[in-house]
């Protein structure tokens, strides 16, 4: 990779080319940009032939196509030579060609690069995967940053870092980070990510936790390679553990507890594997037996043995390779033996605790409104929150309704009584629920004046019911309200 005399050089090319998330989305516009993301080039070719630096770069790293030489040096002056040393372009017959990509990215607030290797399968192009593929921004990172909490800490652990994506947000509310690999190539791709970003990443090489033996961390956000195949068949570091099974999750979910503080947050991407004769939220309790963690466990996806296998051997770019049939079978052979019904994709986030650990697995297929992260550590809280309390404390305690709730009612129009009222979170977990009338009264008038107690008498008095009886028959429903998030 290029070396640290000449990334300043870089950077500035690049920013004063406006290479960035919004500058190529203007260029490209909105049905090339589109195509691109569909793996299909030929619209955006066509927007930028017209010249100028951004559609060099633009031509060279993301459409992977050969640009003049005389391009190549007016967008990148006096780089294209230290950068063939690099061996990160390669130039020949008066045309210069890319042999990495370098990607813009960014949030809300920042203009970033990835340094990364070339999107696979454009333009329907198919050949085997490199082993020591680097993959850059993917769905899989994408929703991982998402994940995360972002709330000032002091150290962060990026387990499996590829080629930076996860260090470079957690370098934004973190005193230090870590990023880990075992890849060589996904190492010098984050080395130079964090220093063309002027981020201070701490990289280091090594396996899961050996590089952060003995070290603690008060986050962990990890993508590991957990693709479950069968063994001895190829291995893509980037997604392949080579260990059996799920047992790379297991293993992460079973040595969290001694990297993390006190309040600590472990947050994983992951699959598990659905054996036919256990279910899963048994089988991956059992990973939390004994363990000081919270845990919640947001099952995303369940994918079918078949299309798994087609999926991953697609990722591989063996579609169109001659043994694709004998390995799809093989693979199933391996799944049928293994008892693996099925596949499960979702998301962990573990936290450190000294008090009795809450646990709560479950599936949600339904709407995300993204980020995650702030609803994960609003469920730590309302855990804090309800962790030992009676029924009495519970109802001795104010709430307010969240802040994204809306209440939706049906029924005939001029009606006095809807026929439901229905209430509904419009950030993270978008969940629903039909509530009855003093569920929906309890729920209104929640703003941290009342307790819950105290605003079921007042309902009672307005229905004419018994306040004690009222007390007794709804404390399990202000439980579910405050664990759901629709209070807080």
């Amino acid at each position: 990779m290029l070396g640290s005399a000449h990334v300043p050089a870089l950077r500035s090319a690049l920013r004063g080319a406006g290479f960035t998330v919004d500058g190529v989305y203007a260029l490209l516009g909105d049905d090339a940009h589109r195509a691109l993301g569909r793996n299909q080039t030929v619209p955006a070719q066509r927007a930028t032939r017209g010249g100028g630096d951004l559609a060099t770069l633009v031509r060279l790293f993301a459409l992977q196509v050969p640009v003049d030489r005389d391009r190549a040096d007016a967008a990148l002056p006096g780089l294209v030579e230290p950068l063939v040393a690099a061996r990160m372009l390669v130039a020949s017959g008066g045309e210069v060609r890319a042999l990495v990509d370098v990607r813009p990215y960014g949030d809300e607030e920042h203009d970033w690069w990835i340094v990364c290797d070339p999107t696979s399968g454009l333009d329907g192009r198919q050949a085997p995967m490199d082993p020591s593929y680097v993959l850059g921004i993917s769905e899989a990172s994408s929703s991982l940053a998402q994940l995360t909490i972002r709330e000032p800490i002091g150290r962060a652990l990026d387990l499996g870092t590829g080629c930076g994506v996860q260090a470079l947000h957690l370098a934004q509310h973190a005193q230090d980070v870590v990023a880990t690999d075992v890849n060589p190539r996904a190492l010098a791709m984050a080395r130079l990510t964090a220093e063309l970003n002027e981020l201070d990443v701490d990289v280091r090489d090594g396996s899961l936790f050996e590089p952060v033996a003995g070290e603690m961390f008060d986050l962990i956000a990890t993508n590991p390679p957990f693709v479950i195949s069968p063994p001895g068949s190829q291995v893509l570091v980037y997604r392949d553990s080579g260990m059996p099974g799920d047992s790379v999750v297991r293993h992460l979910v079973e040595n969290a507890e001694t990297h993390l503080n006190d309040g600590g947050w472990c947050q994983i991407l992951a699959n598990w594997a659905h054996h036919d004769d256990l279910d899963w939220h048994d089988d991956l309790g059992r990973w939390l037996d004994g363990r000081p963690l919270d845990a919640w466990i947001l099952q995303r996806e369940l994918v079918d043995p078949a299309a798994y296998v087609e999926m991953w051997l697609a990722d591989a770019g063996l579609a169109t390779a001659p043994d694709y049939t004998q390995r799809y079978d093989a693979w199933l052979d391996w799944f049928a033996s293994e008892r693996i019904e099925a596949i499960g994709f979702g998301w962990l986030s573990l936290r450190k605790t000294s008090a009795t650990p809450v646990h709560r697995l479950e599936e949600w297929a339904g709407e995300i409104a993204q980020p995650v992260g702030p609803g994960v550590a609003a469920w730590g809280r309302r855990v804090d929150a309800l962790r030992g309390a009676d029924d009495a404390q519970l109802l001795d305690r104010r709430f307010r309704q969240a802040i994204d709730l809306v209440e939706e009612t049906r029924g005939a129009a001029g009606a006095d009584d809807p026929e439901s009222i229905v209430v509904r979170l419009q950030h993270g977990v978008r969940r629903t629920r039909q509530v009855d009338t003093v569920e929906a009264g309890l729920v209104g008038a929640s703003d941290g004046d009342l307790t819950a107690g105290q605003i079921l008498d007042a309902l009672g008095s307005l229905l004419g019911r018994d306040p004690v009886e009222l007390r007794q028959r709804y404390a399990p429903s202000v439980r579910e309200l405050v664990d759901d998030g629709f209070l807080v």
